[in-house]
Formats: C-alpha cells, sequence, structure tokens
C-alpha cells in the first residue's frame, strides 16, 4: 500500500470538503457529484433542471440544489451566494457544464456561435467570478475540457474552439489569481452523457464515420463514473496539500490516440 504524508491512497476521500458542481444533473458532473456526496462531501449541486438535480442529492445522500443557466449572470452570482451560504467557503469549484452544436464550419451560425461561447466560456468565467469571495484559500477550480482541442473532430469546429478559448482564460485565472489552483480537465470520449443528446442523427452518423476513418473513436470509451472516480481521486489526493498543483488532469481511454 503507498503512503503520502502518513494518509494511505485508500483513505483519501472528500469527506467533509465543501464542493460545487456545475452541470451536476448528468454526465460527469452527476456522477462526481454522487460520487463526493457518498464519501461524504458537503454540495451545492447546479444545473439547469432542478427535477435531475433532486434526483442527485437522493442519490447522493444530500446536498443543497440549485437550478442555474450559466448562460445568465444573475444566476451565476446567485449559485456564489448559495454557495457561500450552505458551505460558508468552498475546497473544490467543478464546472462541467457544456454546449457543443455539431454543424458544418460553413453552416455554424452567429447564434450558434453565441450559445456555444456563451456555455463554455463566458459562462464559465461568470461562475469563477461568482465563486472568488467564497473559495478557501487554496481552492481547487476545476473546469472540463475536450480532447478536440487537439485533435481533428469534424463538425465541431465550434466547440473545439470554445474548449481552446477556456483552456487559454484558465491560464489567465493562474497568471492573476496564484493562490488558487486552476485546473483543466481534458477529457476523451465518455459515454452515456447528454453531449449527443440535441445532435441530429443522420449527422451525427455522417461525423462519426470522419471520426471513424481517423481514428478518433476509441474501441473502449470510458464512463462517466471511471471519469468520476478518476476526478474524486485526484482531488482528494491534492486538496489537503496546497502546494501540490493540479494544472492539467488528461482522462482518456487506453484505446484513445496519442496526445502530442
Amino acid at each position: 500500500m503507498v503512503m503520502t504524508s502518513g494518509v494511505s491512497m485508500a483513505e483519501r476521500s472528500l469527506a467533509g470538503k465543501r464542493v460545487v458542481v456545475v452541470g451536476a444533473s448528468a454526465g460527469i458532473g452527476r456522477a462526481f457529484a454522487i460520487r463526493a456526496g457518498k464519501e461524504g462531501a458537503q454540495q451545492v449541486l447546479a444545473a439547469r433542471r432542478i427535477d435531475k438535480l433532486h434526483e442527485v442529492v437522493a442519490e447522493a445522500g444530500g446536498g443543497t440544489p440549485v437550478a442555474v443557466d450559466v448562460r445568465n449572470p444573475d444566476d451565476c452570482r446567485r449559485l456564489g451566494q448559495a454557495a457561500g451560504e450552505a458551505l460558508g467557503t468552498v475546497d473544490i469549484l467543478l464546472i462541467s457544464s457544456g454546449y457543443a452544436p455539431l454543424k458544418p464550419f460553413a453552416d455554424t451560425t452567429a447564434d450558434d456561435w453565441r450559445d456555444v461561447f456563451e456555455t463554455n466560456v463566458v459562462g464559465v468565467h461568470e461562475t469563477i467570478c461568482s465563486h472568488l469571495p467564497v473559495l478557501a484559500p487554496s481552492a481547487i477550480v476545476a473546469a472540463l475540457s475536450s480532447d478536440s482541442v487537439r485533435l481533428p473532430y469534424a463538425l465541431l469546429g465550434a466547440y473545439a474552439s470554445s474548449k481552446a478559448a477556456l483552456e487559454r482564460c484558465l491560464a489567465s485565472w493562474r497568471l492573476e489569481k496564484p493562490g488558487y489552483r486552476f485546473c483543466c480537465v481534458e477529457v476523451s470520449g465518455t459515454v452515456p452523457t447528454d453531449f449527443t443528446s440535441h445532435f441530429d442523427p443522420e449527422l451525427l452518423d455522417t461525423a462519426l464515420a470522419g471520426w471513424l476513418s481517423r481514428g478518433l473513436v476509441q474501441e473502449q470509451q470510458m464512463t462517466p463514473d471511471a471519469v468520476a472516480d478518476a476526478l474524486v481521486g485526484a482531488f482528494a489526493g491534492a486538496i489537503d496539500h496546497p502546494d501540490a498543483g493540479l494544472e492539467t488532469v488528461i482522462i482518456k481511454s487506453p484505446s484513445a490516440p496519442m496526445r502530442l
């Protein structure tokens, strides 16, 4: 058994930690919230669908649900206030909400660009800003990115562009707020999630054929539970060690394309 600082790997957990999960109603955010809640974390869980949040709270064994649309700055401010009221201070802020239009680049409209950037970039920025007054001195602030930033997924141009912008935003946060640990979590293909739920089925078939031809679709895709377990382990191992940064966490299937 590996031991670090007198704490065994098996003993590490988020018990007693104060956690905010944005995008907690589905996918990786949902799986993380359930895992953290079962370990004993105190949580505020945010998403647009309050009914789904109540289901997560029940399965996690507790938590404060807050209906939030990150595209609305007032909602983001209200979430920060709710986190302060429910938790006092926040040890971990995980932002897993995201939006992707599946379209040929030439067909991507101004509205598509606004929607994807308001969700994946501006919404993340507003969420972080709203939590600055309640973050613990060495809090972990993590946002989910995608391997599409570095790999050629056709029909996801706007999404990949927004995630590239998100990664540069996190770099700026690290530069200007060095006391906090801003973490970019790059994730490859994960199923099941709501990521493709609004995609046109015929267009998705076309996209999948292209992705397969480029070797971008893994033989073994990860589950949200597997990704969440890896994240909980990483955060639990680092949270009590302010000198241990988590600048980039990459979670990918062993069969995923090599990251250069």
